[in-house]
């Protein structure tokens, strides 16, 4: 019988876990498991001892507002940053114990600025497929299917720096698809998308989670969560406040009230009264804002000339075609 395997400090030396070596096995039938995860930068708590398990298949969300630790904790759990102690297993293997076997399993969207934009979005994606070990051969035939199904057939031989941010935001995402890893790993994939390749992305990832694939998104847009996701988990100043399914998290609210009722943060704008265009004194006040009188028109100002051989200064004329200067 398979044992859970325990989490381990991914730092030498600092040896505990934050509950001093007591966290919670690994659940091995999770896509991603996570117990005890803890950041720090300097003396600032970014994450803060989270435990999360992602069921395998699941489309799941990680939400909160900027800085509540989303990408901090996606690039723990994805090896690109060690966490201060905790630990993270993918389908059931330790990751920072097994960096190389569960890198092989995951499939991460790149950042726009961290492209080859000099390549072709063909090239692009063959370069991306060798990478992680793919032939040639398979990997152009991999790459043509990706480019038919994001409609990039015909943009596959120009320059990704000539892309539309939707059409790079396509390929950075077939980067992450070429290898056919197990779990999908997406930051914000939706921002600066116009909706006809957002449309195009939503069907790829739900067609990849149909087969079974599991994908993971950041995102601070709720309305875009509760139609794609079926499984939530709301964080906020690197704590987990709810996680389940969607509809358990929403517990009957839409879940961007429901997120608001968790988080909060949302200020009165009662103190702006002054916009409100039914205001009478803020109507005048727009109309005529010196005390209530209407604006003066402004009179020009004749620029002077300075003295010239003890003579007196004498004003710019108006009309530039006449001479300047006293007149005889």
């Amino acid at each position: 019988m398979t044992q859970p395997i325990q989490p381990q400090s991914p730092v030498p030396g600092q040896g505990q876990t934050p509950a001093q070596g007591a966290a919670s096995p690994y659940d091995l039938e999770a896509a991603m498991s996570i117990r005890g995860l803890l950041k720090i930068f300097d003396k600032k708590v970014a994450v803060n001892n989270i435990d999360l398990d992602i069921p395998t298949g699941s489309f799941y969300a990680l939400v909160g507002p900027n800085g509540a630790g989303k990408t901090t904790t996606l690039r723990m759990a994805t090896g690109l940053l060690r966490p201060t102690s905790g630990g993270i297993a993918i389908h059931g293997t330790d990751l920072w114990g097994n960096l190389n076997d569960c890198k092989h399993m995951l499939g991460i969207m790149p950042d726009a600025d961290e492209l080859f934009t000099r390549l072709t979005g063909l090239q692009t994606l063959v370069y991306a497929a060798m990478l992680r070990g793919v032939d040639r051969a398979t990997a152009k035939a991999r790459a043509n299917d990706l480019l038919t199904a994001m409609d990039l057939t015909e943009s596959a031989n120009i320059l990704v720096q000539d892309y539309s941010a939707g059409m790079t935001k396509k390929i950075a995402l077939g980067t992450a698809l070429i290898h056919s890893p197990k779990i999908l790993i997406l930051d914000e994939p939706f921002e600066a998308v116009d909706p006809v390749s957002a449309a195009n992305i939503r069907q790829i990832l739900r067609g990849y989670a149909q087969s079974g694939g599991t994908v993971i998104i950041s995102s601070h847009v709720m309305a875009l969560v509760e139609q794609l996701c079926d499984h939530v988990a709301i964080i906020s100043d690197g704590s987990i406040l709810a996680a389940g399914t969607t509809a358990e998290v929403s517990g009957g609210m839409s879940l961007e009230d429901r997120f608001l009722s968790l988080v909060g943060g949302l200020h009165e704008s009662d103190n702006l009264g002054w916009l409100s265009q039914n205001n009478p004194a803020a109507t005048a006040a727009a109309q005529h804002p010196q005390g209530g009188q209407p604006m003066q028109p402004i009179q020009p100002i004749q620029p002077t000339l300075p003295a010239k051989d003890g003579q007196p200064p004498y004003a710019r004329p108006s009309n530039p075609a006449q001479p300047l200067g006293p007149q005889a």
